[in-house]
């Protein structure tokens, strides 16, 4: 792990160091302006929040039907990711929003879905630290139907009236703004980037943990 690690991390640093300086740089959207280049990291934090879901979601069916440990380890450092990055996410929106419809807070529909499933996924590391015995499972269930959430969070723009710019953005950016597309998707990079070396990381140390565990165990005998 230690090999593929090193050159992520250096590529991770490297991205992000450059990444402020391509924004500062790169076009603003022309009623917005200054604050419009939230959006950069807003919607790239969301994608690293939806990597989130589909490894722990996938990871926690691995290990509810097949009871893989690693799959499990997975699962949980990714569900830590999902809400860090949730909580990210939800704050970038707010200050765009505060700027775009004058309220901290708009009871849209994505945004209380996305709050929710904030809120399951904190639920989650809950149960992990305090549900005692067989909590393991439970939670893995959580992360499936808080991974099940996703697309219906994802097209909620697009079903119900709400004043949440739709899911066609990026296809709009690409043909009008193809310069502010490709540097949506290069801080979408980053992020995803980060979002496995942090994965990696913590999955490792759950494994030191779980190795440290069973030695105290085996002493303890």
């Amino acid at each position: 792990m230690r090999k593929l690690l090193t050159p992520l991390v250096v590529l991770t640093a490297a991205m992000f160091a450059y990444a402020p300086i391509a924004i500062l740089n790169g076009p603003a959207e022309s009623t917005m302006l200054l604050i419009s280049k939230i959006f950069y990291f807003h919607f790239s934090t969301w994608m690293a929040l939806t990597a989130g879901l589909i490894v722990c979601g996938v990871c926690s069916a691995i290990f509810l039907f097949k009871g893989n440990a690693t799959a499990d380890r997975f699962a949980f450092a990714a569900a830590e990711l999902v809400t860090v990055f949730g909580a990210f996410g939800l704050a970038s929106g707010s200050i765009w929003g505060r700027k775009a419809w004058g309220v901290w807070w708009q009871w849209d529909a994505r945004l209380p879905m996305a709050l929710t499933l904030e809120l399951i996924f904190l639920g989650y590391l809950i149960v992990r630290k305090y549900g005692g015995p067989g909590s393991d499972k439970l939670a893995a269930a959580m992360g499936i139907f808080g991974a099940a959430t996703g697309p219906f969070i994802y097209k909620s723009v697009d079903w119900w009236r709400t004043i949440h710019p739709q899911t066609s953005v990026m296809t709009t950016l690409s043909i009008k703004a193809p310069e502010m597309w490709r540097l949506v998707w290069f801080c979408t990079g980053a992020f995803l980037l980060l979002f496995v070396v942090l994965l990696l990381v913590r999955v490792h140390l759950e494994e030191r943990r779980a190795e440290l565990d069973r030695l105290y165990l085996e002493a303890e005998a």
